[in-house]
């Protein structure tokens, strides 16, 4: 068997027609290329004796990939129209290696499969992901990698949702694969309606003789997935040619448009999970983030009904149920003070039911937990100048009473609660509500007064 020079040497060997070429055509000088074949000499025997690590690999790809973009630059400015030898093939093979001794190693994978993307190298990186999945079949970083890649290069959702599908196979209680599956597919209607509303196909009176062909859609310059007959319907072909509107109608009420497919996500989540609330709510943040799709507040809906079936007293719950009337009501929206009526109808009976002084420490963090994401949202809205005047009132009253309900609820002195007053005491600094943030400051030090980040808080506002 060979030694480990042996193979450096070999390796070495293969890499100088390039060296000479690079001299050759002056972009390199001779000192500079004896200086590369130092270098790679050094990481060659490196990685062939015995000991070497992961970081060994990519420290040598990464000085790979340094070189071939001097190279380039240099070329470019002497001139060099191209060379035959490219830096491309050597950290392919540098990673190849690489991922093929540390096989579990997902950072190797990432950096491997990134700069093949990052190269346009379309074969090689899907090469590369049937073989990280092969290989690391429990990671649900490389699954989501492998959807997100099939979605945002390809446009083919339904590879992506096969990725997604076959990664919680394997991960079924990975939570944040079960988030990343359910922000795939918000991405994806978010997608298809900006899709429709370039080809004008938002209103009920477009006409569906004017749409363009698959070759004009594929020539759009941004790049969209592709609506197949299992996302718009099982009719739509039947209906291509009926009267203006009927499209349009059908594809709104398709199940891939209307949230169906979220919700059947969110679903099998809880299934996996059942009882925890926190989990919902960090799906329902995920959900809200696409507050202009028409669908989303059917998904928050459902979602905030789940968790009050489930989980009525905890404090995750009751935050999404007051926070879901307002997403996506900006200032100025007609509909904002509808739904402040229902925001203080739940956040009243919230209060009622948690506010009474039973003695329990649950109850008095749940309702530390509620006022404090109450507080949070409230105050953006404070902020704009747009706001009407009696709609500032009401959440003026509104930020107050929460805020004394949050001072008011908490009982015991954890750093946990600690460290959130403080957190909640810096956004309201940053907001610009300093008189309510100083006499916060000045409560949180009677219960914690040796808790250096409030301490710190002090000097700054002083």
């Amino acid at each position: 068997m060979a030694g480990a020079s042996d193979k450096a040497r070999f390796y070495l060997e293969q890499s100088v027609p390039e060296l000479q070429e690079l001299v050759r055509k002056k972009i390199f000088t001779k000192k500079e290329v004896g200086s590369i074949a130092k270098k790679r000499s050094a990481f060659e025997h490196k990685l062939n004796a015995r000991g070497s690590a992961a970081s060994d690999y990519a420290r040598y790809a990464e000085y790979e990939m340094n070189l071939d973009s001097l190279r380039r630059k240099r070329s470019k400015r002497l001139g060099v129209k191209s060379t035959v030898y490219t830096g491309q093939r050597r950290v392919f093979f540098i990673l190849d290696r690489a991922t093929k001794k540390f096989h579990g190693d997902t950072a190797l994978w990432l950096q491997y499969v990134t700069f093949a993307r990052g190269q346009r190298a379309n074969k090689k990186v899907t090469q590369i992901i049937t073989n990280m999945l092969r290989l690391q079949p429990a990671s649900p970083k490389l699954w989501t990698y492998a959807a997100d890649y099939a979605l945002d290069e390809r446009g083919d959702v339904t590879e992506a949702r096969s990725y997604m599908q076959r990664g919680l196979r394997f991960c079924s209680q990975s939570k944040y694969l079960w988030s990343e599956y359910l922000k795939l597919e918000m991405i994806y209607i978010a997608k298809i309606l900006t899709r429709r509303h370039i080809l004008g196909l938002d209103s009920t009176t477009s006409d569906t003789s004017q749409l363009p062909d698959n070759e004009a859609m594929n020539a759009d310059l941004i790049t969209l997935p592709q609506v197949t007959l299992e996302d718009v319907g099982p009719k739509h072909q039947k209906t291509s040619s009926s009267s203006p509107g009927k499209l349009n109608d059908k594809s709104v009420s398709s199940p891939a448009l209307s949230g169906a497919i979220p919700i059947a996500i969110f679903d099998s989540a809880t299934k996996k999970f059942p009882g925890d609330a926190t989990f919902g709510a960090q799906m329902f943040d995920i959900v809200a983030e696409f507050c202009q799709l028409q669908c989303t507040r059917r998904i928050l809906q459902h979602i905030t009904e789940t968790l009050m079936t489930s989980a009525p007293t905890d404090a995750a719950s009751l935050s999404c149920l007051m926070h879901e009337p307002v997403i996506g009501l900006g200032p100025t929206s007609t509909q904002l003070p509808g739904a402040l009526i229902q925001v203080l109808d739940r956040f009243d009976s919230t209060m009622r039911k948690l506010g009474s002084p039973d003695g329990s420490s649950e109850q008095s963090r749940t309702l530390a937990s509620v006022s404090r994401h109450l507080v949070q949202w409230i105050m953006p809205y404070l902020n704009s100048p747009e706001l009407d005047s009696d709609i500032r009132a009401v959440l003026s009253t509104m930020l107050n009473s929460a805020w004394k309900y949050y001072l008011a609820s908490i009982e015991e002195k954890t750093a946990n609660a600690s460290a959130e007053t403080v957190a909640l005491l810096e956004d309201l600094h940053a907001h610009g509500f300093k008189e309510m943030a100083q006499s916060g400051l000045a409560s949180a030090l009677r219960m914690w007064p040796d808790e250096p980040h409030l301490l710190a808080l002090e000097t700054s506002s002083s």
